[in-house]
């Protein structure tokens, strides 16, 4: 699994910490440096679509004013811009071959990410 996240993030760090309880082994990339690739964000943008995968609380996404955008953006802009910016999207993204999650919900990760024995 690829778990995208920032290590400054709460919600991240339960999310973390959900996986490593649950003995799941990940790759740690910091979502802020290594973006994931559009191929990820299309899956995890089919999944809860693209308003939910910004991250609407931060700073940049007022800053950029994409509130204002998000209404009339396609998907190839929002996947550009989600691509070429980490702080932009929701995080954390945990992704496993044909699974994959947006932020932290723990009843939602028992279900895609149960854990191993």
């Amino acid at each position: 699994m690829k778990f995208y996240g920032y290590n400054k993030c709460g919600t991240c760090r339960k999310a973390q910490k959900y996986l490593v309880d649950k003995n799941i082994a990940f790759e740690d990339i910091d979502i802020t440096l290594n973006p994931p690739p559009k191929m990820v964000l299309k899956r995890a943008m089919q999944a809860v679509g693209m308003k939910k995968l910004f991250n609407t609380s931060g700073v940049q996404y007022k800053e950029l004013q994409i509130k204002d955008q998000i209404k009339t953006m396609t998907e190839a802009t929002a996947l550009n811009l989600l691509a070429s910016n980490g702080r932009l999207i929701k995080r954390p993204i945990a992704v496993a071959s044909d699974r994959v999650t947006v932020g932290f919900n723990e009843d939602e990760y028992k279900k895609v990410w149960p854990a191993k024995r």
